[in-house]
């Protein structure tokens, strides 16, 4: 069960998310945040020391219980990789292209350059991201399921493939979600792509 405190944290990420996408980072102000929730400024810098460490914050808990959720997909267990990669890229494209994580994702392209809070979002997210992939495919490659190669490389190649139909629309606002049957096929093909690459059968190559 949350504290009081605790349930008191989650409205402001919540009254804060609202007003970042609302107004952006640079017009949102901590007085249109307490406005919005009903608070004064002082139980808001209780909770949060400042504009940027709250909207930090805001990222993460938009994204942390499906980012687990999508990276717990990468099991070392399952004997055909193939199949692995795919639950995985399913599990991705929906997460990074669900409305809420697309929003959020916006919102740090457009504020990245302002302080350190690109480098922040960046280690939390895609290079957190790069390093569970990294050791997954580390994994597989010793156990002979895939072909020896750099598996950072490897990583950075597959999300490149998963993204790569879907990238620029997503940057240029011209699609909500992609369709369920649209992201499976994707990651037939993606996953294809890179098996094509990576598989075991290269190894002479």
């Amino acid at each position: 069960m949350r504290t009081k405190s605790a349930t008191r944290r989650q409205a402001i990420l919540d009254s804060a998310a609202k007003v970042f996408q609302d107004t952006g980072y640079e017009r949102a102000s901590m007085s249109d945040i307490c406005e919005q929730l009903g608070c004064s400024k002082a139980t808001l810098y209780s909770y949060f020391p400042s504009k940027e460490q709250l909207f930090f914050e805001v990222v993460l808990s938009a994204s942390e219980d499906e980012f687990q959720a999508t990276h717990n997909a990468l099991d070392p267990s399952i004997e055909d990789i193939t199949e692995a990669l795919e639950t995985f890229g399913q599990r991705f494209l929906d997460f990074i292209y669900s409305p809420r994580v697309q929003a959020v994702r916006r919102l740090v392209m457009s504020e990245a350059g302002r302080g350190d809070l690109g480098r922040r979002c960046y280690d939390q997210g895609p290079l957190r991201s790069e390093a569970e992939v990294t050791q997954f495919l580390q994994t597989a490659m010793s156990a002979g399921k895939l072909r020896q190669a750099d598996p950072k490389v490897a990583a950075l190649q597959l999300r490149g493939l998963l993204e790569a139909e879907w990238i620029d629309r997503f940057i240029f606002h011209l699609f909500d979600k992609p369709s369920a049957d649209e992201v499976s096929q994707t990651v037939k093909r993606s996953v294809a792509t890179f098996m094509a690459a990576y598989g075991p059968t290269q190894q002479g190559a």
